[in-house]
Formats: structure tokens, sequence, C-alpha cells
């Protein structure tokens, strides 16, 4: 069993898988965005080759904790993708939505202090942040006295 982190964007959707132990996420990849129905196929096809119990979503809130345009925009993703998990017969993969305000900046910084290049970065960005979206929410969970998170 493993959870899945992802950074939807409009362009791109960086995802990260926990390790089965629940300790730490690894970013697998960058699904280069095509359309709802090719975005949501790939993503099912990482559930069941990685047997993913657990989706974190990041939800790009304003730093105020209002929602922005692009908050719409991840609710209406996860709702097509949960849409698309029911149709599977996949409807028990739960998808959690998870505060990422932050996650870019932090995602950059990580890079930078690996003297990654500034083109590397743009490669790996979207993927970086998915990769501190999963890991701060297995941190919580570890750290929450009730760990049925």
């Amino acid at each position: 069993m493993k959870y899945m982190g992802l950074d939807v964007g409009d362009k791109t959707i960086g995802v990260a898988l926990s390790d089965a132990l629940l300790i730490t996420a690894q970013g697998i990849k960058t699904i280069m965005r095509t359309n709802i129905k090719k975005d949501t196929d790939e993503i099912i096809n990482l559930i069941d080759e990685n047997e993913v119990k657990k989706i974190i979503i990041g939800l790009p809130k304003n730093l105020n904790g209002t929602d922005s345009i692009q908050t719409e925009k991840v609710y209406s993703f996860k709702e097509k993708l949960e849409n698309k998990l029911r149709s599977t017969g996949r409807s028990e993969t739960e998808l959690i939505f998870w505060d990422e305000r932050y996650s870019t900046v932090i995602a950059q910084n990580i890079l930078i202090e690996a003297d990654v290049t500034r083109k590397k970065r743009k490669e790996v960005i979207d993927k970086m942040a998915a990769v501190v979206i999963l890991q701060s929410y297995l941190d919580f969970s570890k750290n929450k006295p009730d760990s049925s998170i």
C-alpha cells in the first residue's frame, strides 16, 4: 500500500509516491497535461502499478487561505478523477486535499540547495512540489496521535 501526491497545474501534474511504510515521498513523474481523459488514465495506471490506497492532492489556496482561480480548477480536477475512479471500480481509492501553500517555493529552495541548474529545475519543479506535498502529509500523519489519516 502506498500514497500518491499530486501537484496539479494547468500544463503539468507533478506525481510523487510514498514508500510502502508511508515514511518517505519520492518524485516519480511529471505528466504533461493533454486532456482530462488522458490525464486521469495516466494517474489510474500509476495507481494500479503501485497499489495506491490514498491520493493527496495539493490545494493551491491564496496566502490568506481563500480560494483562487487555480483552487477552483483543482476542485474540478479532483471531482473528475473521483468520477473516473468510481466508473472504473476503484472507488476505494481515497482522495484528500492538502494545503500546498509554499510547496513550490520549498521545492525550488531544495533544488537550489542541491545545486540543480535552472534548466533542470524547470523540468523537475512540479514533481518536487508533489514530493513536498506528500511528505508534509506523511509527516503530519505519523506525528498525529490517531494515525488513521
